[in-house]
């Protein structure tokens, strides 16, 4: 009798609306239709399925994923070897990554190797030491993490004091700004936002928009980081996670 369109996206895990748009452009046609007009999947178009989901999953665009499953030179026992092997490559990556985390994990809780006396000298009393449990306990398991930690084993004392000189710096312009009353929507404030994202991505990890407007977002959510920008200059972090959201929009539009 096959299956409606509902059945098959309740089986699959996937939206009404992708199996939609997988039959519009050709990537999965249902075999039959009924009577009033509706899709019906057949047990191969099923079969066809699971080999798209697959395929996406490892990140394959649609218009490749089309043209591997469409190859007329390709068999069944093709298909299951060439999956084989991506999954063996992708299990060694996530191996390799895990071994990263597990290394920096290892070295100490915020990678940075400093005498307490060569930290207050850093950092003064915003040592980052101090939310080195709760930053793994968050964020422990993503790349990111990984990536900051690894970075941070690597720096010495004349490291770390050059990226607060940076951050310093950036301040002081950024708080000038706000005291000309400039908008956090303004060129000004959303090309200095650019500078704290790429401030990040030099020195910690890559840092796409997306995740820089996470970031703008928790500074004025948690109030320890509000209490911490506000304390240079009140209503900084209201103003700073605006410019990034505004700045984000202007590179994602």
């Amino acid at each position: 009798m096959g299956y409606l369109v509902g059945q098959v996206a309740g089986f699959a895990g996937i939206t009404v609306r992708t199996l939609h748009h997988y039959d519009e452009i050709g990537l999965l046609v249902p075999g039959e239709r009924t009577h009033a007009g509706h899709r019906r999947y057949t047990g191969a178009d099923l079969d066809r399925l699971q080999q798209i989901l697959f395929y996406r999953e490892l990140g394959f665009p649609l218009d490749e994923v089309a043209a591997l499953l469409d190859d007329p030179d390709t068999d069944p026992a093709a298909h299951l070897r060439r999956q084989h092997g991506l999954l063996t490559a992708r299990i060694e990556k996530l191996q390799k990554m895990a071994a990263a985390v597990e290394h920096a994990m290892e070295a100490h809780k915020m990678g940075i190797d400093l005498t307490p006396e060569e930290r207050f000298e850093v950092f003064g009393e915003n040592d980052p030491e101090k939310y080195a449990e709760e930053t793994e306990r968050r964020w422990g398991g993503t790349e990111a993490y990984a990536e900051s930690q690894r970075r941070a084993a690597r720096y010495t004392k004349d490291d770390w004091k050059r990226v607060r000189a940076e951050s310093d710096e950036w301040t002081a312009r950024y708080v000038a700004l706000m005291t000309a009353g400039g908008l956090p929507s303004g060129e000004a404030a959303m090309d200095l936002a650019e500078e704290h994202r790429l401030h990040i991505g030099k020195w910690f990890y890559e840092c796409p928009h997306a995740m820089h407007r996470c970031l703008g977002g928790m500074y004025v959510a948690d109030e320890r980081f509000r209490a911490f920008y506000d304390s240079t200059r009140p209503g900084f972090a209201d103003h700073l996670s605006e410019a990034i959201a505004t700045n984000a929009d202007r590179h994602t539009a």
